[in-house]
């Protein structure tokens, strides 16, 4: 697969909602995952969606999930942009490079959905999010 580069919406408690309406707009197919289904089933926030993707009929994919409990929600700062792939080298140089100057949020680390996964905020004030797909 080769590494990818889309949108990544942050949502506040409506990201089903959202998600199903581009999939309506776009067409494609939509899978969501629940914080629940990643940790306490019972927990606050648990029916939020943690992550969704949606792939289009015309070849691009929007991503989006509900902040996390607790998590601040600031509308027009809700987007981030998402690099991943299983090309591991590929990713994490970008990582590394996007992060010079900036502050990571999240460290590249194995996460519990079994990807390594890192979170920055590069030197201009944007947001990105790293996946790299695990065999």
């Amino acid at each position: 697969m080769a590494s990818l580069l889309n949108p990544y919406i942050s949502f506040n408690g409506d990201a089903r909602q959202a998600m199903e309406f581009y999939k309506d707009v776009f067409g494609g197919t939509l899978e969501m995952n629940t914080f629940g289904e990643y940790g306490d089933p019972s927990g606050d926030g648990a029916d939020n969606i943690m992550h969704g993707s949606l792939k289009t009929d015309s070849g691009y994919t929007i991503m989006g999930a509900d902040n996390p409990p607790g998590a601040a929600y600031s509308a027009g700062s809700n987007m981030s942009v998402s690099l991943s792939g299983d090309d591991a080298e590929e990713l994490r140089g970008y990582y590394t490079k996007l992060a010079e100057g900036g502050t990571v949020t999240v460290p590249m680390e194995k996460q519990m959905w079994g990807d390594e996964f890192g979170m920055l905020t590069d030197k201009f004030g944007i947001g990105w999010m790293v996946n790299i797909t695990q065999a």
